[in-house]
């Protein structure tokens, strides 16, 4: 009996260890939250989308709405072309807008979608046009670091343009007073 008992705990703990993986994996795999909800499809086009992975939320006023289904690349455009499904219960006007977004610094990204004021809704297989790229942490930082290089040159180009000036017109000043002495007295001789 009392080896029976030690058995039921030693399957119970690891039945609890097999569910505690899976949800983890679920939840690394951005899976956690799967839904059998019905869902329309929308198309969105952008130049840039960053680390957006498929399954990433899909978010309007911090609420999420949908999942992205699909990840593709137009050849004709040199676009990215992101699918996402939209939970059938919301519906948003034609003339709504969507970008990518970040959770925090460097946290996850996800699509934000702003609601239009378009009295025609999303249909199935519509496409959003009014779309914002994704902001590339490391871009920002080159674009900074870039700028403050030019800055530095700049500055050491106008610097070292300045001394010259600066000599020839410092000299010119002092000579003329002892040459003016002694100009009178070898015109007044000659």
């Amino acid at each position: 009996m009392k080896k029976t008992a030690l058995d039921f705990w030693v399957g119970l703990f690891v039945l609890l260890g097999f569910a505690a993986v899976l949800f983890l994996a679920l939840k690394a795999g951005n899976m956690s939250s799967l839904s059998f909800q019905a869902t329309y499809p929308v198309k969105l086009k952008f130049d840039n989308i960053g680390g957006l992975k498929v399954r990433a939320p899909v978010k309007s006023a911090g609420v999420v709405v949908g999942r992205v289904a699909s990840i593709g690349f137009d050849t004709n455009t040199y676009q990215a072309v992101v699918t996402i499904d939209i939970d059938k219960q919301y519906e948003f006007p034609k003339d709504s807008s969507a970008r990518i977004q970040t959770s925090g610094l460097l946290g996850e990204q996800y699509i934000g979608l702003e609601p239009g004021g378009d009295s025609d809704m999303l249909k199935p297989g519509d496409t959003i046009s009014m779309t914002q790229s994704a902001i590339v942490l490391e871009n920002l930082i080159g674009q900074f670091l870039y700028g403050k290089a030019a800055d530095m040159g700049a500055s050491k180009g106008g610097s070292a343009a300045t001394p010259p000036a600066a000599p020839a017109a410092a000299p010119a000043v002092p000579p003329p007073a002892p040459a003016s002495a002694s100009a009178p007295a070898s015109g007044a001789g000659g």
